[in-house]
């Protein structure tokens, strides 16, 4: 029998017969090392104990200590008991498929009647009691034809469907814990004895159609999260039931800031208080953007098919695009157009338009770009998720040797605004090289060195996901932690020197000769929407003084002062500040609360006395008590407030 090799962490090597598995490895270490293990990693590849090794490779023997590769097999194997559960209990439901996502897992069930919030509750006692009976975990790999007929004859046909699109020539892997089986790529736990029985919970129940498409079954989807431990399963529930009080949908309500409606899905009405946060972060990203040297543009929102057939987009990306049908006055065919997705090929237009030099360069050029993409009505949420958005998109064209310093002075722009908007804890994702690629590795390395590089000069680290890059560059990513300890990708800086050469982009160079520019497309927000969301959950809707929809709200507390708040008003309103007048007949404390609700920073509550010191009385959000002070001053320190900080 051949023999391979296995190189460990501490950089030792042993020589094992080839099919060894990673279960008779940890064995060769210890005893007790085998008794602890719940997978491994061979050559960066997360492995099943109980699969054949047949190469030499580094090697890693992974237990519950190993945060990740936990995580995955408990959310994973919850999955598969959950999906057991579901089955002894009613044998005719039939099953699909039961991904790990987020922090635990979800499996979609064909089912006659719909599942119900009590029915969690029995779902949860069969697991438990799944979990311990400690069946072993076991799998074999079969042939396609007899996994086919496996299924026929259990009248599973969502499991044959999913065995027709698996590639010939994959391995069709399946795994059972007693009697119980399912097709699937593993890797898996041991048995169910490891699952931490008192670290997870049944959240909710959804519709779902089978594989995403509309015109498929709908299939009832059970949702789980899972842990290490209860004290980790604690934490997230605290932190799920903090974000549904922070929810952007439920605090757009209450603050009166947009809608959405059946007649434009996946689009926001917004309203006059959301269009003041809009606008406020629109302003102060300009300002920002033009202080940093971009040019702003602004491109159709209705292009030729031509144009995207160009660019790529239209082989690639044509399922997420609107289509445009127009018949042309006296022609023959229709005219195909699209609605841009993105703003990409139109700056790129732009930059066509005239000769460029080497001395244009770098030429950075941003468009608050409206654009629609179509996404499935299942995925839509709030104004997290939407069809019609608006990008802080910029493009900048430069030289291979300018894209360091340039992504350098990107993070340095980025870093600032982020902190102005209150976020200071983020990473940066570093994306490298696929397997299928175009360039040379030569071309790779330079550019890939000079993100890591600019990532390093602005004074930030970076975490490195090899083989994630898009085919033709690298990219960065930067990954926002809000206030509860959830992340969210926001900015982005793409490198792409395709896009250039397809739409026949070049600048003269100093040796007189035509070049392709390298394009970094670049974001900070992401979209305007899905920000403005962020933030408001962010901050719990208690946004910074600058960015409030509404800033002050002056309040009589008995009519004969309902001048003294006109004027009031009228004197903020001059110093730029949000102020709106509230002189309804309502007691001062039932105003206080409503506006307090409306996340309203500062009430100005206005009585005869304030009238005849010409002096406010200054009630502050989530404060006790009021401080008084002369008019002057108070308008002096609201104005000062009110201040974007760009422009302190």
């Amino acid at each position: 029998m051949s023999q391979i090799s296995l190189t460990f962490p501490d950089g030792n090597s042993r020589d094992y017969p080839a099919g060894v598995t990673a279960a008779q490895v940890a064995e060769s270490i210890a005893p007790s090392l085998a008794k602890r293990a719940i997978s491994a990693s061979l050559d960066g590849r997360h492995i099943d104990l109980q699969w054949p090794i047949n190469d030499s490779g580094a090697i890693s023997i992974n237990t519950m200590k190993d945060d990740a590769p936990a995580l995955e097999l408990i959310r994973h194997d919850f999955a598969h008991v959950m999906a057991r559960a579901v089955q002894a209990i009613w044998p005719d439901v039939k099953v699909t498929i039961g991904p790990v996502r987020d922090y635990g897992w979800f499996y979609d069930f064909d089912r006659a009647d719909p599942f119900t919030p009590e029915d969690l509750g029995r779902i949860e006692a069969k697991m438990k009691e799944i979990i311990n009976a400690r069946d072993p975990v076991r799998t074999e790999v079969w042939d396609r034809d007899r996994a086919i007929a496996y299924y026929k004859d259990r009248d599973e046909p969502f499991k044959v469907e999913l065995i027709d699109r698996i590639p010939e020539g994959e391995d069709l892997r399946m795994y059972w814990h007693g009697d119980w089986q399912d097709l699937c790529r593993g890797p898996h736990l041991q048995n169910t004895g490891q699952l931490p029985a008192d670290a997870f919970k049944l959240t909710h129940i959804a519709g779902a159609y089978w594989l995403g498409d509309s015109s498929r079954p709908m299939l009832q989807r059970i949702y789980g999260v899972a842990f290490r431990n209860r004290d980790d399963l604690k934490a997230h529930m605290t932190m799920l039931e903090e974000a549904a009080k922070r929810d952007h949908r439920k605090l757009g309500r209450e603050m009166d800031l947009f809608h959405m409606q059946e007649e434009a899905p996946g689009q926001v009405f917004w309203h006059p208080n959301g269009w003041n946060i809009y606008v406020a972060l629109q302003d102060y990203m300009r300002r920002k953007q033009r202080a940093d040297g971009y040019v702003e543009v602004n491109t159709p929102q209705v292009v030729s098919r031509k144009l995207w057939e160009e660019s790529g987009h239209w082989d690639n990306y044509q399922e997420n695009m609107f289509i445009v049908e127009v018949d042309e006055e006296h022609a023959k065919t229709k005219t195909v157009n699209a609605l841009k997705p993105m703003n990409c090929p139109g700056h790129v237009q732009v930059f066509n338009h005239g000769l460029k030099s080497y001395r244009d360069l770098p030429l950075r050029m941003a468009e608050f770009g409206s654009c629609n993409r179509y996404e499935p009505s299942g995925a839509l949420h709030g104004i997290m998720r939407v069809r019609g958005f608006t990008q802080d998109d910029a493009h900048i064209f430069c030289t291979e040797d300018q894209i360091e310093a340039e992504t350098k002075k990107f993070i340095e722009f980025l870093a600032g605004v982020y902190s102005d908007l209150g976020f200071t804890d983020w990473r940066i994702k570093l994306s490298t090289r696929p397997e299928k690629r175009i360039g040379s590795d030569e071309s790779w390395d330079r550019v890939e060195a000079a993100l890591g590089n600019a990532c390093q000069a602005a004074g930030y680290n970076y975490e490195l996901f090899p083989g994630e890059g898009a085919f033709y560059g690298p990219k960065l990513e930067f990954v926002l932690r809000d206030a509860i300890g959830r992340d969210w990708q926001c900015g982005t800086l793409q490198v792409d020197p395709n896009l250039p050469e397809r739409l026949d982009a070049d600048y003269v160079g100093a040796d007189g000769a035509k070049h392709r520019p390298i394009m970094l497309h670049r974001a900070v927000l992401g979209s305007f929407e899905r920000f403005i969301g962020i933030l408001i959950e962010n901050s719990a809707g208690k946004l910074p003084f600058w960015l409030a929809p509404r800033q002050v709200v002056v309040a009589s507390i008995v009519s004969d002062a309902d001048a003294y708040v006109a004027e009031i008003v009228a004197t903020l309103r001059a110093t730029g500040i949000r102020a709106e007048a509230d002189t309804r007949n309502e007691k001062i404390n039932y105003k206080v609360r409503e506006h307090s609700v409306g996340k309203v920073p500062a009430i100005l509550a206005i009585g005869m006395k304030e009238v005849e010191d010409r002096t406010v009385s200054v009630r502050r959000l989530d404060q006790q008590g009021s401080r008084l002070l002369p008019l002057a001053d108070a308008v002096a320190m609201l104005k000062d407030e009110a201040t974007p900080p760009d422009l302190r």
